[in-house]
Parts: structure tokens; C-alpha cells; sequence
């Protein structure tokens, strides 16, 4: 059996699908043709479902949440330990987890705050049915990465005014500054944030105990870490602006630190992935698209070690 007969037996998919798997250059046209019929199906396969009778609404996602997070405790015991092996095959497990994947669909379908952005699939919203498919969906892993739909949102200004062409309406609007996002389709957005709950314990027990920037700590904790350290010495603040961080991100060095993790195939997927600006395809030499579920990790991976050098 080839692989598309086994990808269509696992997975039921349309011709459309298919295409996609068997053809390097995959359009948003097919993805998006694709996701319209798989996702309504009701009679997709469950894959390894816990219960293939259970509700959305009916989720104990405290037992979700506490399983997750019992499997990224080993992953951060292993590499604060060194033991990358182990690391790699509890990375592999969540990758692998009904409830990871779980959660991974609930934060982006419901928890995020751009959960109503669609990205070049022109998907919105899911239904709970649609949530269950796409978790399944994640199971297969086979798609490969879309290119991003750049937005621009206003950026807080007083004087400085620019224009900004609506990409939808194609209209000009005038705005006090801007800032471009790059908005990655449901599945992309679904499967980063379960790439992410394998990740960020595994940085976390790398990271300086006291980095705060664009990771989940709050501003709360960094002020309390001044509070505490204020008094020590020697005193000095450093005030930097890295401009434009996130869109001058290099590839090369930033999968160089990530080395040889099982999500570096998918990690450089999304890196190369390209962004659709205004109908016009972009491809991606450096940088990672600044609203990707992913990107703050990255960003943080990135910056890792920079404080090194004011020691």
C-alpha cells in the first residue's frame, strides 16, 4: 500500500488532500478546500479518542491540563538533568498525546485573543464537531506548512501617521503607526501550540531564572524580581530597543540552538513557510511571523544568552 492509499484509509480525505501530500507546492486554494470538507464531516475517524461519545463541553479539562502537565514535568526534570534522549522521547510522547492535542485545539480555538483572526484558510471559528476533527487531524501530521496572511493592526502614536492598505477592502485608511502580523491558518496555529507545550518546559529549565520577556510570567513577577534585587550589588539597568526583533530573526541560528529536537523539521517549516502580503506571495528569509502561537518562544530561544555578555 502507497502512502496515499494509507493516508486515505487512515484519514478518509478527499482528492484535494491528497494533492496536497503528493505535490511539493501545496496552494491555499486546495488547503482551504480541504479543511471545508473534512472538517464538517461527522463521520471522521476518531484516532486513538478516549471516548468517541464525549462532548466538547463535557471535557474535564482540569484532568486534561493535569496530564499535560505531568508528562512536561519529565521534560523539564530531563533537560535541566542533560539528559537530551530521554527529553527527546517524553517531546515525542506529548507530540503523541490525545490530551495534549486537546488542549493545544482549546487554546487556539477559545483561549487565544486572536482566535477570530483567519489566516490564508479564511477559517474563523470551529464547531465543537470541528474541534474534534481537528485534534485528529493533528494526529497525522502530514500537512505542510501555509504561508501566513499579514495583517496590520494600529500601533500606539501621536504624530506619526502612515497609510495603511486594508487587505480586505483594499481601501486606504490612515492610521498613527502600524505594526505587520503574520496570522498562520487553524491547523498551523493548532499544531505550534502543541509543539509548544513539548517546548517551553525544555527552555525553561535552560532560560536565566529570571527572564520575563514575551514568556508566560507576568509583569507582576519581573517587578517583584526588582524588588528583590534591587538592593544587591553592582546596580545597573540596561535600556535596550531591539528593533524590529522578531522580523530580523536569524533561521540558520536560531535552529542552531535548537539542535537536533523532533520539532525542528516542523519548526523550520514554519520559518520557511513564506506570508501572502496584499495577494502577493513573500518568501521567508528571515525573521518568524510576530502573531504565530510559537514566536514569543522563539523569539526568547533566540535571545538566549545575550545577557551573558554584560557579565
Amino acid at each position: 500500500m502507497n502512502k496515499a492509499q494509507t493516508l486515505k484509509r487512515k484519514l478518509g480525505n478527499p482528492k484535494p488532500f491528497l494533492e496536497c501530500v503528493l505535490h511539493s507546492e501545496e496552494t491555499s486554494e486546495l488547503r482551504t478546500r480541504f479543511l471545508s470538507v473534512a472538517w464538517d464531516r461527522d463521520d471522521m475517524p476518531s484516532q486513538v479518542s478516549i471516548n468517541p461519545n464525549l462532548k466538547w463541553k463535557d471535557i474535564n479539562w482540569k484532568k486534561v491540563e493535569k496530564s499535560v502537565f505531568r508528562l512536561q514535568k519529565l521534560i523539564y526534570r530531563a533537560s535541566m538533568s542533560g539528559e537530551l534522549r530521554k527529553m527527546h522521547r517524553y517531546q515525542k510522547l506529548l507530540l503523541k498525546s490525545y490530551y495534549a492535542r486537546l488542549l493545544a485545539v482549546r487554546r487556539v480555538t477559545q483561549d487565544n485573543q486572536g482566535k477570530k483572526t483567519a489566516g490564508v484558510d479564511g477559517i474563523k471559528n470551529l464547531t465543537p464537531i470541528q474541534r474534534f476533527n481537528l485534534v485528529n487531524l493533528l494526529a497525522s501530521r502530514y500537512l505542510k506548512a501555509s504561508p501566513t496572511r499579514r495583517v496590520y493592526i494600529p500601533k500606539p502614536g501621536k504624530d506619526e501617521k502612515r497609510v495603511l492598505i486594508d487587505e480586505v477592502s483594499s481601501e486606504c485608511k490612515t492610521h498613527s503607526r502600524q505594526r505587520s502580523l503574520g496570522i498562520p491558518t487553524m491547523y498551523d496555529r493548532a499544531l505550534q501550540a502543541l509543539v509548544k507545550l513539548g517546548m517551553e518546559p525544555e527552555w525553561e529549565a535552560r532560560f536565566e531564572p529570571n527572564s520575563y520577556g514575551l514568556f508566560r510570567w507576568s509583569t507582576h513577577d519581573a517587578i517583584q524580581a526588582i524588588f528583590v534585587s534591587i538592593n544587591k550589588k553592582p546596580k545597573y539597568v540596561l535600556d535596550a530597543d531591539i528593533s524590529k526583533c522578531f522580523d530580523r530573526i536569524n533561521h540558520d541560528a536560531l535552529l542552531g540552538k535548537i539542535g537536533q529536537s523532533p520539532y525542528r523539521r516542523l519548526i523550520k517549516q514554519w520559518l520557511k513557510s513564506g506570508v501572502f502580503d496584499n495577494n502577493q506571495f513573500l518568501e521567508s528569509v528571515e525573521g518568524t511571523p510576530q502573531s504565530g502561537v510559537i514566536s514569543p518562544l522563539l523569539a526568547n530561544i533566540a535571545l538566549h544568552g545575550m545577557e551573558e555578555c554584560l557579565d
